[in-house]
């Protein structure tokens, strides 16, 4: 792997991570409940007793969840690179139901080990979540899409 794909990749995952996170936020304020990730993630870490300031929680919060853009994205090369799925509308669809499976599944697991119930309406945050992972994919195969121009 070389360094383009490696900022290619990066460039990608922050992009389609922050159009994932602009969503979460946006159906928040909506809906006026806590669908924010990064601030799940925060609270999450609180209860895992690891001994950092609420800057650094929030700060590492935003850190974990572009970090798991990234691998989410790097996951998504595989599959473009590998001919698995060829780059396309409807294939960035599936990888966004995929994705959004796991990630369901995932804030499940950090739920239950942290031991943390936030006060959320949680059908209405894996609803939104799920949609949220569409938004991801869709975003992460249209920038993947534009740096093959160049």
């Amino acid at each position: 792997m070389n360094i383009y794909i490696i900022i290619e990749s990066i460039l990608v995952s922050i992009g389609a991570t922050s159009a994932m996170t602009w969503f979460s936020y946006a159906m928040s304020e909506s809906f006026r409940e806590l669908y924010k990730e990064p601030v799940l993630l925060s609270f999450a870490l609180k209860k895992t007793h690891i001994r950092l300031s609420k800057k650094s929680q929030r700060t590492w919060a935003w850190l974990i969840h572009y970090i798991i853009g990234f691998l989410f994205v790097m996951g998504y090369y595989i599959v473009w690179v590998k001919n698995i799925l060829p780059v396309s509308p409807l294939n960035a669809l599936l990888l966004g139901v995929i994705s959004g499976v796991i990630g369901i599944l995932s804030w499940i697991i950090i739920f239950k080990m942290t031991d943390y119930q936030p006060p959320i309406d949680f059908k209405g945050y894996y609803i939104q979540l799920f949609f949220a992972h569409i938004i991801f994919a869709v975003a992460a195969t249209a920038l993947y899409s534009i740096t093959l121009l160049f």
